[in-house]
């Protein structure tokens, strides 16, 4: 949908930029999260998946209540204006029309020629021509600010039908938002409802959950060393916790952190369907969960690509999970976990959005899932600082 066809401040522009993503990002949740596959899927996965939905309605909801706000006052400011410009414009026309009855009054009694004519010396008829010049230019100008008022008028009074028709029409969509929300609230509670019930069932995914986790984190952090010591060793460096860099790395490292918050996905599409760090249980709120890096969930017989240049340090291989690439930018590691099938191996060379391997999809619910990880030598660092719009 096209919105605003009147001229956009800079913050109207934003707001409808962000807009736009919220929508879009709406649509991919329930695309990859909330499709029939998903309905004998990890209770887990599915109140994580309803919440993250919720929480982007309810900023969708404010998003456009700002938006609809902005817009009441621009409709005042262009009332005022346009009371304004018709004062204006009543004033000009009545200028007008009083010089134009002077005018015709002034060739019934005396034509031009014998205005001149009846000068007393050339310098007065110099005079008089001078004014006439004047007088014909000030009516031509009188005639010209009219014409520009008028026009003025009529485009601000299309431009105030506009925002009207626009602001109708965000208030129409908050109002189908805030349904939606409702119903998705009412979905949420079943949920727990149902949970509160399976109360075992539930504890005892958690549980395995943070156990694969662990693992993941265990494994990274392990090659992270290994890769450290490995290349201090060739450099006769000691540190166990920062790279020793040759010159080249040190170039790569910084391009990496200039491009911080500008980098790729490690996927061509996808939702972050797990964000960074440590958050709260939805059901019970005493228990804390931590994600390392950021989930994303993607299409089936997605591709994991590498977000920026870089040497692939490690392959990693989880007992009873998936496989994942780690690859060396300077100083800087990403790490892609849940592969199914590899493309590159320990020592390749790659750039960015050149291809790793294919992301694991679950047999169980069908999920496809890229676990996404950044570090800054034995480091973590927050993905979503780091890529663009994550």
């Amino acid at each position: 949908m096209t919105f605003y066809s009147y001229a956009q401040t800079g913050e109207q522009k934003a707001l409808e930029a962000k807009r736009e993503r919220l929508q879009k990002e709406i649509k991919e949740i329930n695309r990859l999260l909330f499709a029939e596959r998903r309905e004998k899927g990890d209770i887990i996965d599915q109140m994580e998946a309803l919440d993250k939905k919720i929480n982007v309605r309810q900023e969708l909801i404010r998003l456009t209540n700002h938006q609809s706000n902005l817009l009441n006052r621009q409709i005042n400011v262009n009332i005022r204006t346009i009371s304004k410009l018709r004062e204006d414009l009543k004033l000009l026309k009545e200028d007008y029309a009083k010089m134009i009855r002077k005018s015709y009054q002034n060739k019934a009694q005396n034509n031009r020629l014998m205005f001149l004519l009846s000068s007393d010396n050339f310098y007065q008829a110099l005079k008089r021509l001078q004014y006439m010049k004047q007088y014909a230019q000030h009516r031509k100008k009188q005639g010209e600010s009219i014409a520009k008022k008028t026009s003025e008028l009529t485009e601000l009074n299309k431009d105030l039908g506009e925002q009207r028709k626009v602001k109708e029409q965000l208030l129409a969509e908050n109002r189908s938002a805030k349904n939606i929300l409702s119903r998705e609230i009412a979905s949420q509670k079943e949920l727990l409802t149902s949970i509160r019930q399976n109360e075992a069932r539930y504890t005892a995914a958690i549980d395995k959950k943070r156990k694969e986790a662990r693992k993941i984190d265990r494994e990274i952090e392990r090659l992270i060393r290994s890769a450290i010591a490995s290349t201090n060793k060739k450099a006769g460096k000691s540190s166990a916790r920062t790279f020793a860099l040759t010159p080249e790395a040190k170039i790569v490292a910084t391009n990496f952190s200039a491009n911080k918050g500008k980098l790729i996905w490690p996927v061509e599409k996808g939702i972050k369907s797990q964000g960074y760090g440590l958050y709260s249980d939805k059901l019970y709120p005493g228990i804390k969960h931590r994600n390392n890096g950021v989930t994303i969930t993607t299409d089936k017989g997605s591709k994991a690509r590498a977000i920026f240049e870089g040497e692939v340090i490690a392959i990693l291989s989880v007992p009873g999970g998936s496989r994942g690439v780690q690859i060396k930018h300077g100083n800087y590691i990403s790490t892609y976990y849940n592969l199914s099938k590899l493309y590159v191996k320990k020592g390749d060379r790659v750039t960015a959005k050149d291809v790793l391997g294919d992301i694991y999809t679950s047999r169980f619910d069908g999920s496809t899932k890229l676990k996404f990880y950044l570090y800054q030598d034995s480091n973590r660092l927050n993905p979503e600082e780091w890529i663009y719009q994550l």
